[in-house]
């Protein structure tokens, strides 16, 4: 890996002093997370990305490690029609609230993930707080809504291109 890289003929006399380990690591590596970054930005728009960010600080991994009130109440931002202008200055005391009283709550200790925490929540702490349960509830559903949505356009691509291949046929 320590020998110098050897490019094609053509391009032999740009490279001074590469070897094979720092074009593996470097040239080819990094073009490779490129491509994935692009990809991802391409399949991922950014309100998207925000959501996907802002559900993830729910998650109750490692003492609510992740756990951030301001993009909790952004998420909540994007659900309008669910939280009131009251219901997210509400929300605000109910996180803070909320955090303190899982953080030393035994029976909340050593969960993993969201699924886990809203179980949990249905049999004990539902009704204390309402606004983040709501939350949580919701968090949940958006994977099956966006699966949903994305079998739906599947499903009208393969209608309308077959409609569009007998239209052209006739």
């Amino acid at each position: 890996m320590n020998d110098e890289y050897k490019l094609h003929e053509c391009l032999r006399r740009k490279s001074q002093g590469i070897t094979n380990l720092h074009y593996f690591h470097y040239e080819l590596f990094n073009n490779i997370i490129d491509m994935q970054l692009t990809e991802l930005d391409d399949y991922f728009t950014e309100t998207s990305a925000e959501l996907l960010l802002c559900v993830a600080c729910l998650n109750p991994r490692d003492s609510f490690f992740t756990f951030n009130k301001e993009k909790l109440i952004h998420l909540a931002l994007f659900y309008s029609s669910e939280f009131s202008i009251v219901d997210l200055m509400v929300l605000g005391d109910q996180l803070d609230t909320y955090i303190i009283d899982l953080c030393g709550d035994d029976e909340f200790f050593g969960i993993e993930g969201i699924a886990s925490i809203a179980e949990k929540m249905v049999k004990t702490k539902n009704l204390i707080f309402p606004l983040v349960y709501m939350l949580m509830k919701l968090s949940l559903l958006l994977p099956v809504a966006t699966t949903t949505v994305e079998i739906i356009f599947s499903a009208m691509h393969i209608v309308k291109s077959r409609l569009w291949n007998r239209m052209r046929d006739k």
